[in-house]
C-alpha cells in the first residue's frame, strides 16, 4: 500500500464524482447482498431469536477488540533508529547467496504485512526459494521527535542497512517500499543486484488511479489541504486519517467484510482470519509530516520520479542508471496502484528487456503482498529468478516449487483494498 494522501469523499471533478457514485452503488449492493446471505443462512438452520442474539454478540466481539499485529517468523533486530528497524530473519545463515532486503509498504500500518501469518508470508516464500540471507526494514510510527523526518533520512537508513548487510543486495519493495527501493537503486546502482517491486507507483499519473483523481481535485495548484491535515495531526499524518482515507475510497469492501463475518460467525477459522486481518489493518501508526508532504507534492502531484526531475539533496534520481534485472508485480484489480503505474519502470531503466519480468495477479492491492494467489503463483517464479541471479549454479525450477509450497491453497478472501 503506498503512502497515499488523505482523501475527501466529496465529489469535485467528473472523475471523482463518478467514483463516488460508483462506490455508493457498490456499497449499497454489498450491504444488501451481505444481509440477504446472513438471513438465508439463519433460516436454513432454523435459527431462534436466541441464536440471532448470540450471533450478534459474537460478531460485536470480533469487530470491537483489536490486538497489535505480530511478525510470524523468528527474527532479531540488528539495527534501529527512531524511524526504522532492520530485522534479520536468518542470523546464522552462511549460505553463499546474495542477501535480500525487503522494503514493506509504509502507509500507516505495521510492516509485518510482509510476514503476515504462518500461511501467508513473503518472508517464508523468499526463504523457501533459497534467499536464506533475508532482512526486512520495519517502519516505526512517527513521534514528536521524528515528525520532521525527510526522504533523505529514510534513504540514509537504507544505505546504512545495505552497509550492515554487505552489498550488493536484492531489493524487494512493496508499494511505498517499492518506489523507495527504486530511488535508492537509481542513486546507488552498484549496491543493487536485482530490483523487485510490487504495487509500487513509478508513473503516478497513468492508469486512471483513484488517488491521482483525488489529488488533482484537492491540490490543483498547491498542497494547502494536505498541510492542514498535517497541522491537525500535530505535525504528523495520523494513521487513523490514512485508514479512514483508504476506507472512504472503497467503502463497499468494509461493508462486505463485516457482513461476510456475520454470515460466517460460527466458523471459527473464518473468524480467526477476519480478526487477524483487522488487527493488521486497523492498528495504525503515524507518518512524519514533512515526509508525507514531500510525497504528495513531488511524487503524486508533480510526478517527478518518472519525469526525471526528482533530486535528493542535489543529486538527480536517474532511473536510466538502473541496469540490474528488474521484476515487476501488479494487480489487475488494484485501484490504488494500477499496473500501468508499476510497469512504467520498464521503459525508464537501462536493464535489457530480456531481464525485465512483468506479472499481473487477478486481485487487488493488498493481495499483492499477502494474498494466497500472489504468494503461490506469482512470487515463486519471481523469487526463483532472483535466486538464480544470486547464487552460482542455482536452478530456478526447484526454487520455484519450494516457494510455491510455502503457501497453502487459496480460501475465501477477506475483502480488502
Amino acid at each position: 500500500m503506498t503512502c497515499i494522501p488523505f482523501v475527501s469523499p466529496l465529489p469535485g471533478t467528473p472523475a471523482v464524482a463518478h467514483r463516488v457514485l460508483e462506490s455508493g452503488w457498490e456499497t449499497w449492493r454489498a450491504a444488501i447482498d451481505g444481509t440477504v446471505e446472513y438471513w438465508q443462512g439463519a433460516l436454513q438452520r432454523g435459527a431462534t431469536p436466541l441464536d440471532l442474539a448470540r450471533d450478534m454478540t459474537a460478531w460485536w466481539k470480533a469487530t470491537a477488540v483489536r490486538r497489535e499485529p505480530r511478525w510470524a517468523s523468528p527474527n532479531r533486530i540488528v539495527m534501529a533508529t527512531d524511524l526504522v528497524r532492520l530485522r534479520d530473519f536468518c542470523p546464522d545463515s552462511t549460505d553463499p547467496v546474495v542477501p535480500t532486503l525487503l522494503l514493506p509498504p509504509q502507509a500507516g500500518h505495521s510492516s509485518c504485512i510482509v510476514d503476515y501469518s504462518e500461511e501467508q508470508s513473503q518472508v517464508k516464500t523468499a526463504r523457501a526459494a533459497g534467499l536464506t540471507r533475508l532482512y526486512s526494514l520495519d517502519w516505526v510510527g512517527a513521534t514528536e521527535a521524528t515528525k520532521h523526518a525527510t526522504i533523505t533520512d529514510y534513504l540514509h537508513f537504507v544505505e546504512a542497512a545495505v552497509d550492515h548487510i554487505g552489498g550488493p543486495v536484492n531489493l524487494v519493495g512493496d508499494c511505498q517500499g517499492g518506489w523507495l527501493a527504486t530511488i535508492y537503486a537509481a542513486l546507488h546502482p552498484e549496491h543493487v543486484n536485482t530490483l523487485t517491486i510490487a504495487g509500487a507507483p513509478i508513473d503516478f499519473h497513468t492508469g486512471g488511479a483513484v488517488l491521482h483523481d483525488y489529488v488533482k481535485f484537492l491540490s490543483p495548484a498547491d498542497i494547502r489541504f494536505y498541510e492542514e491535515v498535517v497541522r491537525l495531526g500535530g505535525g504528523v499524518l495520523k494513521g487513523e486519517f490514512m485508514l479512514n482515507g483508504f476506507i472512504s475510497i472503497k467503502p463497499e469492501n468494509e461493508i462486505a467484510k463485516h457482513l461476510q463475518l456475520l454470515s460466517h460467525i460460527r466458523d471459527e477459522d473464518h473468524v480467526a482470519r477476519h480478526r487477524a486481518f483487522e488487527d493488521w489493518f486497523k492498528h495504525t501508526q503515524d507518518i512524519p509530516g514533512d515526509f508525507y508532504l514531500w510525497i504528495v507534492e513531488r511524487l503524486f502531484r508533480d510526478n517527478a520520479l518518472i519525469r526525471g526531475d526528482l533530486e535528493i539533496d542535489g543529486r538527480p534520481v536517474e532511473l536510466g542508471r538502473i541496469s540490474c534485472p528488474v521484476h515487476l508485480l501488479a494487480g489487475e484489480l488494484d485501484h490504488i496502484t494500477p499496473p500501468e503505474q508499476v510497469f512504467a519502470l520498464s521503459g525508464a531503466v537501462s536493464t535489457p528487456r530480456s531481464q525485465i519480468v512483468e506479472r499481473v495477479t487477478s486481485g487487488g492491492h493488498l493481495g499483492l503482498f499477502m494474498g494466497r494467489e500472489a504468494l503461490r503463483e506469482h512470487w515463486p517464479p519471481i523469487l526463483a529468478q532472483v535466486y538464480q541471479h544470486s547464487r552460482a549454479g542455482a536452478k530456478p525450477a526447484p526454487a520455484r516449487r519450494r516457494a510455491a509450497a510455502a503457501t497453502p491453497a487459496p480460501r475465501d478472501a477477506i475483502p480488502a483494498p
